[in-house]
Parts: C-alpha cells; structure tokens; sequence
C-alpha cells in the first residue's frame, strides 16, 4: 500500500475496530484512494480462503477417551441410591434431549450465519469495486427507457427501472456485474449526496420481507419480488436505504 494512510487503519476498518467518526473518514479516503480498495479487496480475499479452507481437526480419541470414562464414573456413583438413580435418568434424559436439540438446531443456525456473511461479504465487495473509476456504470442514462434498452440480452430476466428523482433517489445508470459467481444486474442511483447500488437477479424462492445488515461500514438491505431478489447496498443511513426499497417495492 502506497498511499500516506497509516497501514493499520486499514485492518481495524476492515475488522469493525474503528469509531463512526473514523468510518466516516476512511469512507471519504477509499473514494479517491485505489491502494487501500486493493487492499480491502485482498483482506476479503484471504477471509474468504480461510472460511473455505475447513481448518479443523477431530476430536482425538484420549478426549473420547476422558470422556467415557467421566461418563461411567457418574453412573456408578448414581447407582448408590434408587433415588439418585432416578435423578440421573432423569438427568441423562434431558442432557440426551439438549444434545439432539443441539445438532438439529445449532448446524442450521450455523449455516444461516455462515450464508448471510457470506452473502454480506460478495455484495459489499461487489459495491466497492463499482467505486472504482469507470466502474460504476456500463450504461449512464437518467432515462429509463435507455437503461432498459441496453439491458436486453445481457441478462436472462426482465426486471421494472424507474427514476425516483422525484422522490431523491436519482437514476445513474446501470452495469452487468459478478456476485458470487452470478450474473446480476445493477441499477445505480444517486441520492442525499450518496450512491446506491441495487443489485437484482432472478430467484426460484417465493417472496420474502426485506433482511437487512452491515458490514465494514456498509449497510445492505435484501429482498424478494415476483422471482426476483433485491439488494440495495450504500453506506447512507439505513432509513434512505429503507426509503428506496419501499419505491422498488411499489412498481
């Protein structure tokens, strides 16, 4: 990294560590610095190989072990007195209910988390490189008809484009960009002096209520229409992103 921001403010934004003055700051800086985008850009990336790496290893067999032989040592001693006999079924019982509660619930939680941040992480990363120069649009056009008429065939979905001038949220233009190894359309607005992009693609899911979240400063809000799936993604206030998303909702 070659600019005069101090390497270490790079890591703490991009580990949540800095103060919401700080964000501020840096979000200002990276608009014109491209050494530190790379840099983020290259932090995701090793995130994102280590996530994928499976890096765990078995429990080993001396643990196992331990274990079973804790195990046994508490059932002999329960064995003393049928009523503490009772209490350890009863104990055991509950511990064995907790334990296929357990592996039930706590994968697909894990799963849930593990998508959502992985999901945050390639719509972030996909916002930051349309801060790029000449990155941000394929097609600038405020006329929806324009935007619309260079879409066709370069994506296999037909989805509304509208300009919310009226309402603050003005019509940039529009571009074909990659998240997460999919094609998606997206439609770039201006508004309270921030820029929003809106990435759309096609779903086979029903409709669904907007989920919404943050991630290095950034705040994105997901959503489900008419098989086809939202994401406005800005670092405004989540309001003005609550705000655009009622308006696409509405067409």
């Amino acid at each position: 990294m070659s600019c005069d921001l101090q390497y270490p403010v790079v890591h703490s934004y991009f580990d949540g560590e800095l103060s919401v003055a700080q964000i501020s700051e840096f979000k200002h800086h990276l608009r014109r610095c491209l050494d530190c985008i790379d840099e983020l850009a290259a932090l995701n990336a090793v995130r994102d190989s280590l996530k994928h790496a499976q890096l765990y290893e078995r429990a080993p067999a001396s643990l196992r072990g331990k274990i079973g032989a804790d195990l046994h040592a508490v059932t002999q001693t329960t064995r003393r007195s049928l009523l503490f006999a009772w209490r350890g079924l009863t104990v055991a019982a509950g511990l064995v209910l907790v334990v296929l509660i357990l592996r039930h619930v706590i994968p697909d939680v894990r799963k849930e988390e593990d998508y959502q941040a992985e999901f945050a992480a390639g719509i972030v990363d996909a916002h930051l490189r349309s801060l790029l120069p000449v990155q941000l649009t394929n097609v600038s056009a405020t006329d929806p008809r324009t935007v619309k008429s260079w879409f066709e065939g370069k994506v296999k979905f037909v989805f509304p484009i509208r300009n919310f001038a009226d309402n603050g949220f003005a019509l940039q233009g529009g571009r074909v960009d990659i998240v997460q190894g999919r094609t998606v359309a997206a439609l770039v607005y201006r508004g309270n002096q921030q820029l929003f992009n809106v990435f759309i693609w096609h779903t086979g899911e029903s409709d669904g209520p907007p989920r919404s979240g943050s991630r290095q400063g950034y705040q994105w809000m997901d959503w489900r229409k008419g098989n086809l799936e939202f994401c406005a993604v800005s670092d405004a206030a989540p309001a003005d992103l609550e705000q655009l998303q009622r308006l696409l909702t509405d067409l």
